[in-house]
């Protein structure tokens, strides 16, 4: 019997499959549908955990490289909340492309507006960023008010 370097006399007692690492693959999964309620929710913490279910680290088979999350519709976001003085300190930047189009405004501006936006940016930084991330963020739903159109999909409620 041929001496493979590193195994010496293990090499008859291991099993091969007992340490490899099983890969998950996207159609492995059932997806779940959650409903989440933002009212009372401070921002941050909240996007933190919808950014775990939609990635899918809260499987056992998690696996980094596949879109192995589940779908997640937040209600009442806009009366998620922030703490300190973020609610009128802090700034969110954009840019129209036009020389002086730059903008800031503080989530008590953009609540009025868009509502949805304050907690889909929060989430967005929290994902990988590239196709995989853009595929997790496509199963984030956020709506303003208590009311959604996803009655269909059976979602359950996600204690946070």
């Amino acid at each position: 019997m041929p001496y493979i370097c590193g195994l010496g006399s293990f090499q008859n007692t291991m099993n091969p499959n007992s340490y490899r690492t099983a890969s998950a693959r996207a159609t492995d999964f059932d997806r779940k549908w959650y409903v989440v309620d933002a009212e009372n929710q401070v921002v941050g913490r909240l996007a933190t955990q919808v950014a775990h279910v939609l990635r899918g680290k809260h499987r056992p088979n998690f696996t980094p490289h596949v879109d192995c999350g589940d779908f997640v519709i937040v209600v009442n976001a806009s009366k998620a909340r922030f703490t300190g003085a973020k609610e009128t300190d802090k700034q969110y930047f954009s840019y129209s492309g036009y020389p002086g189009g730059d903008r800031l405004e503080s989530p008590k501006d953009l609540r009025g507006r868009k509502p949805e936006f304050l907690i889909e940016h929060a989430v967005k930084g929290m994902l990988p960023k590239g196709a995989l991330g853009r595929q997790m963020y496509r199963k984030l739903k956020v709506y303003g008010g208590a009311e959604h159109p996803h009655e269909a999909q059976q979602p359950e409620a996600l204690e946070l």
